[in-house]
């Protein structure tokens, strides 16, 4: 009877293999890179039943955007020049292309806590109608603050499907209007508002569509509302004004995933409500969505 490999061995001894094929000279880089993409091996080995010599950028994207809800930015940043360094020796990248820069959500997750409706409709008070529709918007679909400024309805931009989608996801939501918006790791995701909400936006779409930049990177806007750092800045102004403090805007996904898993257990064990709600969050696995119901 053949015996189990120890998923750690296995995973150290693949990631030798190919660090004495990629071309680096520092004793200190060789170590983090070698901590990096074992980490990464092991992910491959289990998520994935794949090696790490056949990994796939879509699958790096995957777990970095995993490990950007656990680790900070400094080794975040570490990983992906590993694995970037991976991919362009197994010609998955061209030597002159990198891998997307995915941002750490461990201080945002930490320090956020959700909030309430009626604080909520206090926070949008105080914001400019654009800043306001925006905040809405978050606390209806959970979106991340970059993601408002990709909003396409989705006859106009099909979502990924990376995994197979829950039967219990948009429960309660079926009749909601359907949108897609990129987040991080490049994924492209379903997400749902009440036909009024919807109205709202579309009333402020843009004839022509406007280039605009967050953060250094370039997103090609769609409607007239508020995203990223303008719209995170506003939201974060209001609620000292209209509260005396702030959790920040990332705290409206706490909201949405607290309020989700309440309507979704009405529906399926509870094992089957974090995943959907892992899902409409645009998590790839169901254990960061645990952070957020604190």
């Amino acid at each position: 009877m053949a015996k189990n490999k120890d998923p750690l061995k296995v995973a150290k001894k693949q990631t030798s293999n190919v660090m004495k094929k990629l071309n680096v000279r520092s004793l200190g880089t060789q170590r983090n890179y070698a901590r990096s993409l074992t980490l990464f091996t092991q992910h491959l080995n289990l998520e994935k039943s794949t090696s790490l010599r056949n990994a796939t950028q879509s699958q790096a994207l995957q777990f970095l955007t995993d490990r950007a809800a656990s680790v900070g930015q400094k080794q975040l940043d570490m990983d992906r020049q590993a694995i970037q360094a991976l991919l362009q020796h197994n010609g998955e990248l061209e030597a002159s292309q990198t891998l997307e820069v995915i941002k750490t959500e461990k201080d945002e997750i930490l320090q956020s806590r959700a909030y309430t409706r009626n604080q909520v409709e206090l926070i949008q008070e105080s914001q400019s109608d654009k800043h306001s529709l925006a905040t809405r918007l978050a606390e209806t679909a959970g979106l991340r603050a970059h993601e408002m400024g990709t909003l396409l309805p989705i006859e106009e931009r099909a979502p990924d499907f990376r995994e197979e989608h829950s039967p219990f996801r948009f429960r309660e939501q079926e009749k909601w209007i359907a949108y897609t918006v990129v987040g991080k790791g490049g994924l492209c995701r379903e997400v749902r508002f009440p036909q009024a909400l919807a109205d709202e936006l579309e009333e402020r779409r843009l004839e022509t569509p406007l280039w605009q930049t967050d953060r250094d990177i370039p997103y090609k806007t769609r409607y007239d509302i508020g995203f990223g750092k303008q719209w995170s800045d506003s939201f974060s102004k209001a609620s000292n004004r209209a509260l005396g403090w702030s959790n920040g805007g990332h705290g409206l996904r706490h909201t949405y995933a607290q309020q989700r898993i309440d309507v979704l257990m009405h529906h399926c064990p509870y094992k089957e409500a974090l995943k959907a709600a892992s899902q409409e969050l645009g998590h790839l696995r169901p254990e960061i969505t645990l952070v957020y119901l604190r």
